[in-house]
């Protein structure tokens, strides 16, 4: 087995918490004194374009709010959805060892619309590890769809048997594995660095 090269990183469950996902909807819900039914239902059909790049944020929101008045703003709803973000401290630290080491390119695979992936790019400095962002947003294709990480491969110049992904849905590890790329299913920050060292990622 070729020595790895290049390791793409999930971002929502893995470095930082998933930032809007089921939970952090339902607390919006229960802020907001909203519909859960109507709004997941709204969700569910503007979350792929939202995703892929093809509606902003502000479109995204009006489809699934602001379709009618609010005795709340777009500026209030949008602050409390980009608060829901944090770093996972332990497994950011693995990723923080990993690029200390100069071996690897680190790179994203992820899932997530624009302005809320650009948010936490800055927001998190995820520049100070990762050099590259495959992001569904940028590359207007999602997860799972293989297609995004075969132009991950693509652009990068690596070949599947040098590369690692990680993510934390086991869905999204499929394809990879499918076109032979090393996959990690990441459950916490120890598991994760002791499957590194079984795929002989070095890590500081």
């Amino acid at each position: 087995m070729p020595d790895v090269t290049a390791l793409f990183w999930d971002i929502g469950g893995v470095i930082l918490s998933n930032g809007w996902d089921r939970a952090d909807r339902s607390k919006a819900v229960k802020k907001f004194g909203l519909d859960w039914e109507e709004f997941e239902d709204r969700h569910e059909l503007a979350s792929p374009a939202f995703e892929t790049g093809q509606i902003t944020l502000d479109t995204y929101l009006e489809r699934t709010v602001f379709y009618r008045k609010r005795d709340f703003t777009k500026e209030e709803f949008t602050k409390f959805m980009l608060s829901q973000s944090e770093e996972l401290p332990e497994s950011r630290a693995v990723l923080s060892g990993v690029a200390a080491t100069g071996k690897y390119l680190l790179a994203t695979i992820n899932n997530e619309g624009l302005e809320l992936n650009e948010h936490r790019i800055r927001t998190f400095h995820l520049r100070r590890e990762l050099k590259a962002f495959f992001s569904s947003c940028y590359l207007r294709i999602r997860k799972p769809d293989e297609g995004i990480y075969r132009l991950a491969l693509e652009v990068t110049q690596r070949r599947p048997e040098e590369c690692v992904f990680i993510d934390d849905r086991e869905l999204n590890l499929e394809c990879a594995r499918a076109l032979h790329m090393g996959t990690i299913h990441f459950q916490n920050a120890a598991q994760l660095r002791q499957e590194l060292a079984a795929s002989g990622v070095a890590v500081k």
